[in-house]
């Protein structure tokens, strides 16, 4: 009876010490989580986004702002190849932004609630809250949750590593995974501040193209070399190319391409033009987050610009699945 009551003390003891050192249990940490989003006004951070989707590493600077209840201003900068885009969303809707080409679209779109964004802190959170298997570990410094995604191309990318840093709930890192648990999406965030101050113009579509402007090279160089022709790496199975056409056009060539089997598609790829006016384009769809750049999906085609190029996939087979996987895939070869 002694030994059993020295036991229990001593457990006691334990579970004591461990909540004296802060050690919370998964259920504390996701209470925490939830009141956080719960009270959260507004934050600001910087990343960096790292992308394994191709033949080489692609890194992006990013920097988000979000106000409650449903302000976003999520700019994506590619140092290395001088180009930058943003999405926002504001009381008109929701916007992609790319002043390189002096172009905006504007989407009636339920982003970003529509799917996970490995950059947002509320939908990490959400993504902890709904997987009730979340695989959970405490470190020194920071908590770590292994969930599932709820991406519009779950099967190439479900599961990612959340990692949160325990003095204040913000996030440190994600790496978004695919089957095979080799992390495609790295994303490491810095300088998160909860609950800044923004001006009434901080999420206005205008005035943030026109930044977006002011942030190109004051002399940008005349591109007139023809672009390379690319082709998709991953097709649905038994899928094969059976015509490709090159059209003259006032802006060089556009090549179209036909695939046949038992999904067809066409792919169309020409240089991309600057739009004479900053007018948005309302566009009958979503924001197709693509990693390297932010394109649109609808219900029969994706179109997205990349290195100064247009693409669009048009398909009356192929699922949102399908679309987002093959035109991640034609950014990873050039084939002449």
């Amino acid at each position: 009876m002694k030994k059993s009551l020295c036991l229990l003390l001593v457990g006691l003891m334990a579970v004591f010490l461990m909540s004296a050192c802060g050690n919370k249990s998964q259920t504390d940490v996701v209470k925490g989580l939830d009141k956080k989003v719960e009270d959260l006004q507004s934050y600001k951070t910087k990343a960096k986004m790292t992308l394994q989707t191709g033949s080489e590493p692609q890194v992006y600077d990013v920097e988000i702002w979000y106000k409650e209840p449903s302000f976003y201003r999520v700019n994506l900068k590619n140092p290395a190849k001088e180009q930058s885009q943003m999405i926002l969303r504001n009381e008109e809707g929701v916007y992609v932004l790319t002043p390189s080409l002096n172009k905006s679209f504007r989407f009636q779109s339920d982003w970003p609630k529509n799917s996970s964004q490995a950059y947002l802190f509320e939908s990490l959170v959400n993504d902890v809250i709904k997987d009730k298997a979340a695989v959970f570990k405490a470190t020194e410094k920071q908590y770590v949750f292994e969930t599932k995604t709820n991406y519009q191309n779950n099967s190439m990318l479900p599961m990612q590593e959340i990692t949160f840093n325990k003095n204040d709930l913000s996030p440190a890192s994600v790496k978004v995974m695919d089957p095979d648990r080799n992390a495609l999406v790295t994303v490491e965030f810095k300088d998160f501040e909860f609950n800044p101050s923004f001006d009434k113009d901080s999420f206005n579509m205008e005035k943030n193209m026109s930044f977006g402007m002011m942030d190109l090279p004051a002399t940008a160089p005349v591109d007139n070399k023809p672009f390379a022709v690319k082709y998709p790496m991953e097709m649905p199975e038994g899928v094969k190319l059976i015509q490709e056409k090159e059209l003259k056009t006032d802006n060089g060539k556009r090549v179209v391409m036909t695939f046949a089997g038992e999904k067809n598609f066409t792919l169309i790829q020409e240089k991309a033009a600057a739009a004479p006016s900053a007018n948005a384009v309302t566009v009958n769809g979503d924001p197709a987050d693509l990693g390297f750049t932010v394109g649109a999906i609808t219900e029969n085609s994706i179109t997205w610009t990349a290195d100064g190029v247009e693409y669009m996939i048009a398909s009356e087979d192929m699922t949102p699945d399908e679309l987002m996987n093959t035109a991640r895939s034609v950014q990873g070869q050039t084939a002449k």
